[in-house]
């Protein structure tokens, strides 16, 4: 299904268009996150480089929609949005729930024949290492005890009990998405992979980061934070530095 006009405004958000930039990123966002998680992004790097931070069903402005429960189902959908945008080198940034739809994303643009110029996967484990979790399973407040107990953003709002029904099913669909997502087996990407983590983060170690580098045949690095899962929140200017001078170097060697 070809993507419109409305999906687009669905599922993208551009906090600061930039329509004369080379070059895009992508962001996608953790379980229970939102595309308003990475404005620090897109602030930082427009107008160099036009930021699109995607917005899954089940949250903000997107609430009254049904969630998604797998990952194959995101990546389906964001691949008929995000096709239109590959008209300039596109490079996709996901945090957490968020690197395992880029991959399945990357994957799905190269079948179509884009291949996307770099996949930075943030504090995720590599699709291939496998672990047995089942916190989508928990009741509501053990939930609520593992998303605190990762100290993210959703973390501090989880005491508001309003808030806390608004967003916890969102949470658990994500959560279940995550948890449950297998790759099916097929190509590997083309594309250069980038694996970001915390020290200290419970949910990806070393070892499981440096299996990304069984999905791709071109490039990888892995770059180790000081910090946990949400690594990232006090990491954004160095993380946002990285980016940008792979998005800089790849569109260089692009016109050469």
């Amino acid at each position: 299904m070809a993507a419109t006009a409305d999906t687009d405004a669905l599922w993208l958000r551009r906090f600061h268009p930039a329509p004369e930039a080379r070059a895009r990123l992508l962001c996608l966002a953790h379980a229970g996150g939102s595309a308003s998680y990475f404005f620090p992004v897109s602030r930082s790097l427009a107008p160099r480089v036009e930021v699109l931070a995607a917005q899954y069903p089940g949250r903000q402005d997107r609430r009254h929609e049904p969630c998604l429960e797998t990952i194959a189902e995101m990546a389906d959908q964001l691949a008929d949005v995000v096709e239109p945008w590959t008209d300039k080198p596109l490079t996709l940034f996901g945090h957490s729930m968020g690197a395992s739809v880029a991959f399945e994303l990357a994957l799905r643009l190269q079948e179509r024949g884009t291949v996307v110029n770099g996949l930075f996967a943030s504090g995720r484990r590599a699709p291939s290492a496998f672990r047995d979790e089942r916190n989508h399973q928990l009741d509501d407040a053990g939930l609520i005890a593992e998303i605190k107990r990762l100290n993210g953003t959703e973390a501090q709002l989880l005491d508001d009990d309003e808030i806390l029904r608004m967003v916890l099913p969102s949470i658990r669909s994500d959560y279940k998405a995550a948890e449950t997502y297998r790759p099916s087996p097929g190509p590997k990407l083309r594309t250069p992979v980038r694996a970001l983590i915390g020290d200290s983060d419970p949910k990806v170690t070393a070892d499981e980061a440096r299996m990304w580098a069984d999905h791709t045949e071109s490039d990888f690095d892995l770059e180790i934070f000081p910090g946990g899962h949400f690594y990232l929140n006090a990491a954004v200017p160095t993380v946002t530095e990285r980016v940008s001078r792979h998005i800089e170097q790849s569109v260089t060697i692009l016109d050469r």
